[in-house]
């Protein structure tokens, strides 16, 4: 099952239409009042990170079916400037937007898996992914 909706980052509207997407998406495969609110706010972080340090990307989700678990990814992609350092934006506290620093540490917190490909010639993909306990 590979079932892809995506989202268009390019104002802020579009972070709260990312938000409701995944929401919806969550609701639909089973999850949880509680881990739907997980989603959509490691969906609502990353489409934030898009429009504040890249300006426009993209916010899509897929469904997962592996093994008879269930579960979604959801793959924040840009053509941003790439991420310089990731060690340091996934140190708790550390931000360059003046937020509370919480962003990509609390993303991979809310999710079970995270993975980040950054580059400052192809900007940057993020991948995290939930399964329905």
């Amino acid at each position: 099952m590979t079932v892809q909706s995506c989202v268009s980052i390019r104002n802020e509207w579009d972070i709260v239409a990312a938000r409701q997407m995944g929401r919806n998406v969550a609701k639909d495969l089973g999850f949880g009042t509680v881990d739907q609110a997980r989603i959509t706010t490691a969906i609502s972080e990353l489409a934030r990170n898009i429009y504040l340090y890249a300006g426009t990307g993209q916010i899509c989700i897929e469904e997962l079916d592996e093994y008879g678990k269930r579960g979604l990814k959801v793959i924040a992609t840009d053509d941003g400037p790439g991420i310089p350092d990731i060690r340091q934006v996934m140190e708790d506290g550390f931000s360059t937007s003046g937020g509370l620093g919480a962003g990509l540490p609390g993303v991979k917190r809310l999710m079970d898996s995270f993975q980040i490909d950054s580059s400052s010639e192809e900007g940057t993909a993020i991948y995290a992914v939930k399964w329905i306990r």
